[in-house]
C-alpha cells in the first residue's frame, strides 16, 4: 500500500472517533444495558457470561435496544493517546502535541481514585469466565496501557510529569494487586485486586510496567521483580513454543493477541534488564516463531486462533502490526508482514465511512465499529507503521 493511502486510511480514522469523542461500543460492555439491570438476571454469573457473549458474537448491535450507552474507555483512551503521540513524531506540529496532550489529560482524569498508586479500569462491569470485576474496578491490563502512552510522552516530550505518573501505577502493582505466585525466583500478579487469577500476558504487563519505569527512575528492585515475572512466564511455555492463556485448566486456549501482548511484554523487559537469562532470550524466540508461523496466512490474513482460519479479528490484525514492528531488529520480514496485515485489514475490515469492522467469520461480518477494540488499536498500530515506514 502507498503511503499516501495508509494516510488518508489513518486520517479517515482519525476523524471518525473524534467526531464521537472517542466514545463508543465495547465487546464487553453487555453489563451496561438497562434492560438487563433491571431484570434479576444480573445476579446470575452464568447470565451475565451468556449476555455479554451474545452481544459480542451477534451479526447485529443490540445496544440501542437494550439501552446500553456508548462511553469512552480508559484503554481506549490510552491507545488513542499511544497514536497521537505517533502521529506527532512524525508531523512535530503544534496542533499535533495540543492533541496528544489532551488526550494524556483526559486519560489522567480518567484513572481510578483511593488505591495506593494511579490504576485504570474498564467503564463496564465484567464477567469474564475466570471472575466477575464491576465497573469502577481497577485492572492490570489498561493500567498497562496507560503506563505505556505516560512514558511515550515523557520520551516524546521530554516531561517528568509523565515519568511521575508513570511511576504512580508502580505502587498499585505494588501493594494492591495479589500475588498467588510468589517465590525467590518467580512473580505472577494478578489481574484486579478482587482475584487471584494466574493469566500470563497481564502478569507480564505488570512486570513490563515495573521495568520500564524502573530503568527510568533507577530502582533496581522494580526490575529484579519484572525478570520474575518474566521467568513465570517461560517456565510454562509450550513444548512447541506457544503459551495458553493462563495456568488454571479452564484458560488452555492459544490466540493471536494474548500471545503477541506476552512477546511484546517479554521484549521490552529483556531490553529494560538485559542481563543474563538465556532461558528468557530463548523462550521468547521460540514463542516469536510459533506465533509468526502458525497464525498469519501469506497475504496477512490473521488468525484469531492458531489451528482455525476464522474469526479474522480488526484486534489481532492490529496487535499483530504493533508486536512485528517491535521486532523489527530481530526479524527482517516483521515489517513487510506488518504491511501485508495491514493491506489486508483495510481491504476486508474498513467500513467506507473510514472505521472497522470487528470480525470476520466463517459465515458472516461483525459490522459493529468497537471504539476500543477495533478502532483504538488500528488507529494505533497503522500510525506506528506510518512512523515507522
Amino acid at each position: 500500500m502507498h503511503d499516501s493511502n495508509l494516510e488518508q486510511v489513518v486520517n479517515d480514522l482519525y476523524y471518525w472517533c473524534r467526531r464521537r469523542n472517542f466514545a463508543g461500543y465495547d465487546p464487553f460492555d453487555a453489563l451496561n444495558s438497562r434492560v438487563f439491570q433491571s431484570t434479576p438476571l444480573k445476579h446470575s454469573r452464568a447470565a451475565r457470561l451468556i449476555w455479554t457473549q451474545l452481544n459480542k458474537r451477534s451479526p447485529l448491535n443490540l445496544r440501542r435496544l437494550a439501552l446500553s450507552p456508548p462511553q469512552r474507555n480508559a484503554k481506549g483512551v490510552a491507545l488513542f493517546a499511544l497514536a497521537a503521540l505517533a502521529n506527532y513524531r512524525r508531523r512535530k506540529t503544534v496542533e499535533a502535541e495540543t492533541e496528544a496532550r489532551a488526550l494524556l489529560d483526559d486519560l489522567w482524569q480518567m484513572r481510578i481514585q483511593n488505591y495506593s498508586g494511579a490504576a485504570w479500569g474498564y467503564s463496564f462491569a465484567w464477567q469474564s469466565r475466570n471472575f466477575f470485576a464491576p465497573q469502577g474496578t481497577p485492572m492490570i491490563v489498561p493500567t498497562a496501557f496507560a503506563v505505556r502512552a505516560l512514558l511515550e510522552a515523557h520520551e516524546t516530550f521530554a516531561d517528568d510529569n509523565y515519568l511521575q505518573r508513570a511511576r504512580s501505577s508502580c505502587d498499585f502493582i505494588l501493594q494492591d494487586l495479589k500475588r498467588p505466585v510468589a517465590t525467590d525466583e518467580e512473580v505472577c500478579f494478578s489481574y484486579s485486586p478482587l482475584d487471584n487469577t494466574q493469566i500470563f500476558n497481564a502478569s507480564l504487563l505488570a512486570g513490563e510496567t515495573l521495568a520500564t519505569v524502573g530503568a527510568l527512575t533507577g530502582e533496581t528492585e522494580l526490575g529484579d521483580l519484572a525478570i520474575r515475572t518474566a521467568r513465570y512466564v517461560v517456565r510454562r511455555q509450550n513444548e512447541d513454543g506457544s503459551w495458553a492463556y493462563g495456568a488454571e485448566p479452564g484458560q488452555q486456549w492459544i490466540d493471536n493477541f494474548h500471545t503477541a501482548y506476552v512477546l511484546l511484554s517479554l521484549q521490552r523487559i529483556a531490553k529494560c534488564e538485559p542481563g543474563d537469562e538465556p532461558d528468557l532470550k530463548a523462550g521468547l524466540k521460540r514463542g516469536y516463531e510459533f506465533w509468526r508461523e502458525r497464525f498469519f496466512l501469506a497475504d496477512g490474513w490473521p488468525k484469531y486462533y492458531h489451528d482455525s482460519l476464522y474469526p479474522a479479528d480488526a484486534h489481532a490484525a492490529a496487535t499483530a502490526i504493533v508486536t512485528l514492528l517491535e521486532f523489527e531488529e530481530l526479524d527482517r520480514g516483521a515489517l513487510p508482514l506488518a504491511e501485508r496485515i495491514a493491506t489486508w485489514t483495510i481491504r476486508n475490515l474498513r467500513d467506507a465511512h473510514g472505521f472497522f469492522y470487528y470480525q470476520r467469520r466463517r459465515f458472516y461480518t461483525i459490522h459493529t465499529p468497537y471504539m476500543r477494540w477495533s478502532q483504538a488499536w488500528i488507529l494505533y498500530a497503522l500510525g506506528r507503521l506510518l512512523e515507522q515506514k
